[in-house]
């Protein structure tokens, strides 16, 4: 039975994929990576930052030092760039708000380094909605292993199989699976034709506007 919800950020939290495309093109440009279209980086997305350095540079022998740098610039550069715009995605305040009602724990599972986690909730003014946080800089193993989102119900102190996990990654998708959580789809960063295609989930949506604590208590039904 539904106990908790754990919510992954960068798409779901809000809707930041843009202000990431932008903040990559940004860093390629910086580091001489030419003919470089950011898009090609869309299905790393939800991956950890060392995943998706691996990719823009074409190598998998980056230094682990050398990661951490590139993923501090790269971040600095997104935060700059979303601060004048970010808001929490449409309706996700009112969800929020009904799952505290309704008793829920609540927490974060990303691969976001924890001061980008610790931007987006302080910024969007919606931390107090989150009992925990659990995020890429705590993790060995990126999405789609279930590491982050087995780490956010152990510090709920909730079964993953009473959880439901909000993604809109199709490597998220596969780790809530893989936790044994239920995966509820947002159609954010990727068409909703195309999660319908490739995802495996127990709900998809638009997003937040009209979901009740109702209708995901009911996909255990």
């Amino acid at each position: 039975m539904l106990q908790a919800a754990l919510f992954d950020m960068d798409g779901v939290i809000v809707d930041n994929r843009d202000a990431h495309l932008r903040a990559f093109e940004h860093f390629a440009a910086r580091h001489g990576v030419t003919d470089f279209d950011a898009r090609t980086l869309l299905p790393c997305f939800g991956s950890t930052n060392a995943v998706i350095m691996a990719r823009l540079f074409g190598r998998d022998d980056l230094p682990a030092d050398e990661v951490e740098r590139f993923s501090r610039e790269k971040e600095e550069i997104y935060r700059e760039l979303y601060d004048p715009i970010m808001r929490p995605a449409e309706g996700l305040v009112d969800l929020l708000e009904a799952l505290r009602a309704a008793g829920m724990r609540i927490a974060v599972g990303s691969s976001a380094p924890r001061i980008n986690v610790d931007f987006v909730l302080e910024r969007c003014g919606i931390a107090s909605y989150f009992d925990a946080v659990a995020s890429g800089s705590e993790i060995a193993r990126s999405k789609p292993d279930p590491e982050v989102y087995l780490l956010a119900a152990r510090k709920l102190g909730v079964d993953p199989h009473d959880c439901v996990v909000f993604e809109d990654a199709f490597v998220g998708l596969e780790a809530a699976r893989r936790a044994g959580a239920k995966a509820v789809a947002i159609a954010s960063t990727f068409p909703r034709e195309l999660i319908e295609a490739r995802g495996d989930y127990d709900l998809l949506i638009d997003g937040f506007p009209g979901l009740t604590v109702t209708d995901l208590q009911r996909l255990w039904a």
